[in-house]
Order: structure tokens, then sequence, then C-alpha cells
């Protein structure tokens, strides 16, 4: 059974740091792509950063130069180094990780259940 599941939540004062964890285990093939996403109360989830297994990186505008995405590939680990949080960075933040199960398969995302991060002093 394939799984990936996040770490890091907490509370943080405006300023301040964060870095988030998120590690695929189970039976696969290879992972492709890994990212993050996130979703505050009312909104839509949106993409915030994402990373390709040769390390190329994507941001969204919102938080392009205060987060860093970086991975692992030993370990299957993706992480989002989250400085300079606002209030507005306050949501659940989803990791997902392109899975190839096979070698013939085609990836397919898998969801970790989410993790808060609330921004507030």
């Amino acid at each position: 059974q394939l799984q990936v599941v996040e770490s890091g939540a907490g509370l943080v004062q405006p300023g301040g740091s964060l870095r988030l964890a998120c590690a695929a285990s189970g039976s696969f093939f290879s992972i492709n792509a890994m990212g993050w996403y996130r979703q505050a109360p009312g909104k839509q989830r949106e993409l915030i950063a994402s990373i390709t297994r040769a390390g190329s990186t994507n941001y969204a505008d919102s938080v392009k130069g205060r987060f860093t995405i970086s991975r692992d590939n030993a370990k299957n680990t993706v992480y989002l180094q989250m400085d300079s949080l606002k209030p507005e960075d306050t949501a659940v933040y989803y990791c997902y990780a392109a899975v190839r199960r096979m070698i013939a398969s085609t990836p397919r995302d898998y969801w970790g259940q989410g993790t808060q991060v609330t921004v507030s002093s």
C-alpha cells in the first residue's frame, strides 16, 4: 500500500519560519513530480510549489521568494521551507507525489492527508 504522509504542522508568528516534510512509502517504481498545494478557509485549493525528479522548481507568485521546495529522491521525500510567513499563508497544506507504480504504468497523483499551518500573533 502506498502512503504519502506530511509532517511539520504548527503555529508560527508573522515573519517566522516553518518547514514541512512529506514522505512517500510503499511499493512503487518511481516518483516523478512532487509538490505542495494549500487550501485556506473558504478558498479553492491552489498549487504553490512543485519540483521535478531532476530538481526543476515552480512557484506560485504568492510564495515566490519566501518559500523553497526541495526533495531527497533517496528518501522519497519533499520539503517546503517557508520563511517570512504572513497571516494569509494560514491554510491546510497538502503534499502530492506523481507515482509510477510499475515501469510501464502511467504516473498517478497520490495525496497526503493535509497539515495545518497557522500564522498568527
